[in-house]
Formats: C-alpha cells, structure tokens, sequence
C-alpha cells in the first residue's frame, strides 16, 4: 500500500509529467504532501489533462526535452531531489513506425540522458524508470511475463523500451549501485483511465467516436492486453520508491505492474461493454491494412505482490465505469482537477479496504 506520509515533504524530480500519466501521478504526490518538479515537452494532446485539471497550479512545472543533456541536468540538480521517477517517453506503438529515430531517441538517450543527469544530484536515494509490458520478447504466450525473461520488441516502440530496460540495468551496474542509490524499472500494462487523449489508443477512440455518435472503428479485435487503471501501476511505482528509498539494494531491479489475470482482455470485451454504458454507440471492424501489433500479452504480478505488497485495486469493470463518469463530468464542464483529487482518494480508500 502506499504510505501517504512518507511522501510529505519528500522532494520528486518527474520526467513525463505533462502527459496522462504523468499529470494523474503529479496530483496524486501534491496531494499527499511531496514538494513536485516536473520537466517534459509541452502536453502531448489538446485537450490534455495536464491543461483540464490544472496540474501546473499544484507542482514546479518546466518545459524541456530530456534528450537535452544540458537542460535537464541543470534543471535536476537545482531541485536537488530525493526521488526521480523517469516516465517521458515516446508511448505510442503505431506512431514508432511513422518516426523511428525519434522514438529510439527519446526513449534510449533520453533514458540515458535523465540517469546521467541524476548522477551527480547528491540527495538521490531512489529513481524508479518506468518502461512497458512491451519491452518483453513477445512470444504470443498465453501466460503472462515474468522479469528474468528477455527484452526484446517486434516495433521500434517495444523494441526501444527494452534497449531502455537494458540501459536502467547498466547504469544500476555501473554507477548507481556503488553510490547506494537504489534505481529500479518498472513495466506496466495497458493503463487507461479519465483524461486520456492520446491518438491510437483503444478508450481514447471508443469516447471520441461515442462524442462524434458514430461506430468505433477497430483494428484488431481479438487482441489481448493487461488493462488496468492508471492509478493501478502509479501506486506501484510510488510502493516501489519507497522500499528503494528505505533499502537500496534490495529492491533495485524490474518489477511488473498488471492487473489480476481475468482482466487481461480482448478488445471486443472492452468495446462491447463501453458500448453498454453510452446511449445510441455501436463499433465495427477496420479492415483496411494495419502494422504488427501483438497479438497476445499479459504480465505475471507474482513478484510485486509477494515482495512489495501491492496488488491490483479495481477490477476492470469499475475501471471502465470510472472512465464513462469522468468523461461525463469533463463533457459537463466540472471541475476536472476535483474530480481527479475524488477518484484518487477513493482509489486510496478502497487500496486500504482491500488490504485489511
């Protein structure tokens, strides 16, 4: 479970943080009471959760490029921080194809970018490197993975999260493991949730295509992914930096963040009950040629709930359910950063609930 109290007044330098997860996660650490900076390009989309719930009036927001070596060197070392918790990236699998260079890029260099610059902050005892369920060699196994198997990746986008995997182990090797600083990477499943806007991606579309009434066109229906979300793998992440921040040693390697096994589901599952919960949606194949994408994938959580004690909070349902209300509330014209501050809080509610 995550310990509120740990995080008052703990200084968090978060790469990433104008995207969705990274504004979901900059909320959640200002409202327990942590001192936030966080450094990313400008919000991904438009609209963007990072604008709607006003995250910037709750954190130190700077605008940059991790791939400037400069830039978010002196931009880290000003803040001198406790933890960083490294989440920009390129996210987008189709989107790889279209701009290789860029997505090896940012998300190799980048990452080596970010632990160089963490080196020489002198306060640093955790980082935690977020990467994928994707930085896995697919093998379309109908058992999920574990976090002894290879790195691997069929796109450029999967393919350049496990060079980030490969990159986070050397620097843990090389530098950061004689410095006691204890640097762990963290793989998480098919996040979905409230404010997301990304292009290409399955809930972003299904409510776009449910706003404009007409059918969500789908690629590949059969396709199976660990849904979870956002806030699931986030409080993974904040369990994580805490036992690394306590004992260095002993935590600093991958950990896999997905949800119960029954709710690794096809797509035709989500469409089907998105559709149920919208009056007048209905969805329909695209049958026109795609780019490979996975067909099966699922992540075996045995290690993070037997070592870290973290598990899986809302079923998959109730997650979906949750996506339709904030969505409503935005459409509604609410006060979106409230809204956010109420979802986490009755996901904190109901963590605790559901460990005693």
């Amino acid at each position: 479970m995550v310990n509120s109290a740990f995080w008052q007044g703990k200084r968090v330098y978060l790469t990433g943080h104008t995207g969705f997860k990274g504004s979901w996660l900059s909320l959640w650490l200002a409202n327990m009471g942590a001192v936030v900076k966080g450094y990313a390009l400008a919000p991904p989309t438009q609209p963007s959760l990072f604008e709607v719930a006003n995250v910037a009036d709750k954190i130190e927001s700077e605008i940059g490029d991790i791939r400037d070596l400069a830039q978010i060197s002196a931009s880290m070392e000003s803040f001198n921080p406790d933890i960083v918790i490294h989440m920009a990236a390129q996210p987008l699998v189709r989107l790889s194809y279209h701009e290789p260079l860029e997505t090896y890029d940012v998300n190799v260099m980048g990452t080596a970018k970010v632990l160089e610059s963490a080196r020489s902050c002198r306060n640093i005892k955790a980082i935690v490197s977020v990467t994928t369920d994707k930085c896995y060699e697919n093998k379309e196994w109908v058992w999920g993975y574990r976090e002894d198997e290879a790195m691997g990746g069929y796109d450029p986008y999967s393919s350049s999260k496990g060079c980030a995997e490969l990159v986070t182990s050397a620097y843990r090797r090389s530098f950061m493991q004689e410095t006691g600083v204890g640097l762990a990477s963290a793989r998480a499943g098919n996040v979905i949730g409230g404010g997301d806007w990304a292009a290409d991606r399955l809930i972003p579309d299904i409510l776009r295509a449910f706003e404009e009434e007409t059918p969500v066109t789908v690629r590949n229906p059969a396709a199976t992914r660990p849904w979870q979300h956002v806030l699931e793998p986030l409080a993974g992440y904040l369990v994580l930096a805490e036992h690394l921040y306590n004992q260095p040693a002993a935590y600093a390697e991958g950990w896999n963040f997905g949800p119960v096994e029954n709710d690794a589901k096809p797509v035709d599952w989500i469409l089907n009950q998105m559709v149920s919960k919208w009056p007048n949606a209905s969805w329909q194949l695209d049958n026109n040629a795609h780019p490979h994408e996975a067909g099966y994938l699922k992540l075996d959580i045995s290690k993070a709930k037997a070592r870290l004690h973290w598990q899986p909070t809302w079923h998959l349902e109730q997650t979906l359910s949750k996506i339709i209300t904030w969505h409503k509330a935005w459409l509604n014209d609410e006060d979106m950063q409230q809204a956010c501050l109420n979802e986490i809080n009755d996901y904190v509610r109901d963590m605790h609930n559901a460990n005693h």
